[in-house]
């Protein structure tokens, strides 16, 4: 009887669920409407088995647009974000009736403890904020991303299959969306000018723009070499299926024509060689103490001013060429751009050493730090973007504990990849490894010019390898006290 009631129940809410559909889309005209009862189907989907929900959750990040409404001050990316709406309320849930449902392990990793003092941080960096509203949102978007990208995979990727059907639910609608943009790039002549109107899809962006469509290109272009690397004993037709989307993501990344993506590229190679040499420990004190030497070199005296641009000189390039050639000779906008908001950021550090200004409220505060020397054209910023540099953008907002905190996260990530790497003897999961490190590798020079770890695709891409480089630290501990259990000990 409880069952037909509950059933009643079920075909009552759907049928209400159809009728407000039709009803909205009538009154509206809008097609977004019609997702609806696709939504729907996910809420029941994660009361039944909300792995499998998980999963068509990781599918959708990929198709992902960006919506904006309340005449352009709020958005949202469809159909990804009420969908982590969902697991972050299933999560509470979860939560409350198991308050020990996260592993032991889970909690005594340091990635996990930075990560979760990186978290606190935040929060006090948004009580202390100038622009509350602003920073509000952002913890809640923080919140939704590190719970389904970062605490959810713990339970989803268990063993290898889940690892190969993770790969492909984001391998394929990401490769969809890069073939639809080669097409429309190819037709737009491959101008360097036009890669932002090549984004276009059904009169929406695929991406925010072509930045990010660079970085999650360059981010999953490692995993691919990876997926190569395992299928040599696999059908020749498999194999020269992934190798064709390796090329295509080559011609992804060129033609979406960002300097950042392609070192992004080199120095996740650079990071997998150095894993295997068991080298990868110094490259980022090597990084510090460059970056460090440079600005004792650029402070004193104030020599950086020496690198002031020319106002009237200084602007965007219609071809990729001319724009790498004005940026070794200082004449690039974008560069230059970013160096007049990378000295506001510092010179604002000093007034909010302790908790920045807030999360979101750079664009706010930093314009009377700035030095009118390095103004550009775009020195107004319209688009209210932020630093162009993720180190920076933590000083600013958070304060120098948020900058130190991601500072050190990032080599003790890499150095636990290595550790990891070595300790495995299985080929699949030494090769999983050093891809998921690449890929964070790649992620880390893309926000190292830009800040994008807070956006619904790239923070995937970086999320989930840091979370499954900890379920793999695991699991390789578990394998290796299974080999010493299972070796014989040798008698004297």
């Amino acid at each position: 009887m409880d069952l037909i009631l509950k059933n009643k129940w079920f075909g009552f809410a759907s049928l209400s669920v159809l009728f407000l559909t039709v009803a909205l889309f009538a009154y509206t005209g809008s097609y977004l409407v019609l997702a609806a009862p696709f939504g729907y189907l996910f809420f029941v989907l994660l009361g039944i088995n909300w792995k499998t929900a998980y999963w068509i959750f990781l599918f959708t990040i990929p198709f992902s647009i960006q919506i904006s409404f309340a005449g352009d001050t709020m958005s949202l990316t469809l159909p990804d974000q009420p969908l982590m709406w969902c697991l972050l309320g299933l999560f509470i849930v979860m939560l409350a009736r198991n308050p020990n449902m996260m592993p032991k392990w889970w909690w005594k990793d340091k990635i996990t403890f930075i990560a979760l003092l990186q978290f606190l941080w935040l929060i006090v960096a948004v009580v202390c904020s100038k622009m509350l509203f602003f920073s509000l949102k952002f913890l809640m978007v923080k919140s939704w991303i590190m719970v389904c990208y970062f605490m959810l995979p713990v339970f989803i990727f268990t063993e290898k299959k889940d690892f190969i059907l993770g790969f492909k639910l984001l391998l394929i609608p990401t490769l969809m969306t890069v073939i639809i943009i080669l097409i429309h790039h190819a037709m737009l002549g491959f101008r360097f000018n036009k890669v932002q109107m090549s984004l276009a899809f059904l009169g929406q962006s695929l991406y925010y723009n072509h930045v990010d469509y660079s970085s999650v290109t360059s981010m999953l272009f490692p995993l691919l070499l990876v997926a190569y690397s395992l299928t040599k004993k696999r059908n020749p037709v498999v194999r020269g299926g992934l190798l064709l989307i390796i090329l295509i993501f080559i011609a992804g990344v060129i033609f979406a024509q960002t300097r950042a993506a392609y070192i992004a590229v080199f120095f996740a190679i650079a990071v997998g060689v150095a894993m295997r040499m068991k080298l990868v420990n110094i490259i980022m004190p090597t990084i510090y103490a460059l970056i460090i030497l440079l600005f004792c070199y650029m402070v004193p005296n104030n020599k950086y001013m020496d690198f002031r641009p020319d106002y009237n000189k200084t602007y965007m390039h219609k071809e990729f060429t001319d724009h790498l050639i004005a940026t070794f000779r200082g004449k690039d906008m974008s560069s230059m751009e970013r160096l007049y908001r990378w000295i506001a950021t510092v010179r604002m550090s000093t007034d909010y050493p302790l908790t920045g200004v807030g999360p979101r409220a750079f664009y706010f505060y930093y314009k009377p730090y700035a030095v009118s020397s390095f103004q550009t054209y775009v020195s107004r910023n319209k688009e209210q973007s932020t630093t162009h540099n993720y180190y920076l953008y933590m000083l600013a907002e958070q304060g120098w504990p948020a900058m130190l905190l991601y500072a050190l996260l990032v080599p003790v990530i890499f150095a636990k990849a290595q550790k990891i790497y070595h300790r495995f003897k299985d080929k699949f999961w030494r090769a999983v490894t050093i891809g998921l490190a690449m890929t964070i590798a790649a992620g880390f020079i893309n926000n190292f010019f830009s800040e994008l770890i807070e956006t619904h695709k790239v923070g995937a891409l970086f999320y989930i390898p840091v979370a499954l480089l900890i379920i793999l630290d695991k699991k390789s501990k578990d394998l290796e006290k299974e080999d010493a259990a299972n070796t014989p000990e040798l008698i004297s």
